[in-house]
């Protein structure tokens, strides 16, 4: 059980990986055009709160056997951050006070879980209460591109929400809930059941 643990873990890491830099194309279009079009800035300050949650919560001080899923989501907080970043460099002033504000918040709801769950709780309360704070947040990661979809069918357009993007959502979640399952930790499994919802929706 512990070597299938590892395998599936390995495998997400790899395919959340490729999740986080399948917007790099999108990314590459914003600055040759230096605009953020239409593209919405929403999923990558949402994406870095469920990784830096995400992260905390593979910590060994947090839950035990989940360094795979703190690796990962350390690496992800890294690259979301630069995708928001450059984001707000090229959006137009509106959009920009909008991802700003919700980029501020993200820190402020990350910083509150960390000093809270440091602080104020240890052992079994620590895990549930940042298990349940990186499951709320993973969900609402999932369901932010869903935003996208009022774009796309005005549009009869699925330009402004990339098939890669969707199809390693799909793969990460397939083996992160799997690697939940076999370790027994409903944070995780849960976390990853719903984004199956969502890709079938996207």
């Amino acid at each position: 059980m512990n070597i299938a643990h590892t395998i599936f873990g390995v495998f997400g890491n790899a395919t959340a990986l490729f999740l986080f830099l399948a917007p790099s194309i999108t990314f590459k279009r914003i600055i040759k055009n230096k605009s953020t079009e239409q593209f919405s800035g929403i999923p990558y300050p949402m994406t870095l709160l469920n990784c830096l949650l995400s992260a905390w919560y593979g910590l060994p001080f947090v839950s035990k056997d989940n360094t795979l899923v703190s690796t990962i989501n350390g690496t992800g907080a890294v690259i979301e951050t630069v995708y928001v970043l450059i984001f707000l460099f090229y959006a137009p002033k509106k959009e920009k006070i909008k991802i700003f504000g919700i980029f501020s918040c993200v820190l402020a709801v990350f910083a509150t879980v960390a000093l809270v769950s440091l602080f104020a709780l240890q052992g079994n309360g620590r895990k549930l209460f940042c298990g349940l704070a990186a499951t709320v947040f993973s969900i609402i990661m999932y369901a932010s591109p869903l935003s996208i979809m009022r774009l796309v069918v005005k549009t009869k357009s699925v330009e402004f929400m990339p098939f890669f993007l969707s199809l390693f959502v799909f793969l990460c979640g397939t083996s992160w809930f799997v690697y939940g399952l076999i370790g027994r930790d409903p944070f995780v499994a849960v976390s990853y059941n719903f984004s199956f919802l969502c890709c079938f929706l996207w």
